[in-house]
């Protein structure tokens, strides 16, 4: 098992299974995701691997069918991805208290606050807020290998 990054903080890794959602599609119609994109997002199951060393993280996202998106990022800096809506954004990374990692994801046309929380060694949650305030919960589970 890898070692938590710092004293009291959280251990990410491990592969990571989405249990349920609460409010998605508003949070991403909000985000101005068509419909047909935002219906794919909430059909296909969604898994995140997740590789952690110190404060450097690996999050591999994937569902069946799909490439996927890997971020790789040290807490506290800034990296580069393309978001569902086909956009490059600039997102921004900190610890937030000792169990959550902030991120804030910008592009020309929306911008986003996800928050991934681990609630205990089996829960995390990915807390997601739009800029105009739409909230969202997407809660995954631990797979046990």
């Amino acid at each position: 098992m890898t070692p938590p990054p710092r004293p009291g903080s959280p251990n990410f890794h491990g592969k990571w299974k989405l249990n349920t959602s609460e409010n998605f599609d508003p949070f991403l119609k909000d985000c101005e995701i068509g419909i047909l994109k935002r219906k794919a997002v909430q059909v296909l199951p969604s898994e995140h691997h997740i590789e952690q060393e110190g404060e450097k993280l690996k999050v591999h996202v994937c569902s069946p069918g799909r490439t996927g998106k890997t971020q790789e990022y040290q807490v506290g800096e800034t990296f580069s991805e393309t978001e569902i809506n086909g956009e490059n954004s600039e997102v921004q990374t900190a610890w937030e208290g000792e169990t959550k990692i902030k991120e804030l994801h910008r592009t020309e046309s929306m911008e986003y606050e996800l928050v991934r929380e681990l609630k205990d060694d089996e829960t995390m949650v990915l807390h997601l807020e739009s800029k105009n305030g739409t909230k969202a919960k997407r809660i995954y589970k631990k797979v046990v290998e």
